[in-house]
């Protein structure tokens, strides 16, 4: 399953990635949002094109054996440059992947640090811990989040 392909979100049909962003498990480790429609979809992908374009940004769409797994991406937040990955629950062998190739992008864009903030629904990651700079805990649009920075270089 280490087969992994990244696709830009203009690549990508609204409709593959509706069932993904709307499940249940995945929205129970995000911040509390509508479920989204092929409308709002759509818009939050044109935002995600329009993120890309930033420099120092990079957001993609996870392939695995031809099938939309995810989405993860590079996004400037608060001045920091932030790594999101959401993975589909039959695809969560991934993240370790993933999560590597996207620090070869933080490097190949020049990044310092990037951060990773997990909401209070997630464990803590031993992983992440070790390999951190600095933990702490923050508050982001109401919710809480355990933040991870991580040394790029």
């Amino acid at each position: 399953m280490d087969d992994v392909d990244y696709l830009r979100f203009n690549e990508i049909n609204p409709s593959e990635f509706l069932p993904l962003l709307n499940s249940q498990k995945i929205r129970k480790h995000l911040i509390e949002h509508d479920l989204f429609t092929i409308e709002s979809l759509t818009d939050w992908m044109n935002s995600k094109i329009e993120i890309n374009s930033i420099s120092g940004c990079k957001v993609r769409g996870i392939v695995c054996e031809g099938e939309l797994a995810g989405w993860c991406g590079i996004q400037l937040e608060d001045e920091k440059y932030e790594i999101a990955i959401i993975i589909d629950d039959r695809f969560w062998g991934l993240g370790k992947t993933v999560f590597k190739d996207m620090m070869d992008w933080a490097k190949e864009l020049n990044h310092d640090d990037v951060y990773i903030h997990f909401l209070h629904t997630r464990p803590n990651y031993k992983f992440l811990k070790k390999i951190a700079v600095s933990v702490y805990e923050t508050e982001l649009l109401g919710s809480k989040f355990t933040s991870y920075q991580l040394t790029v270089r």
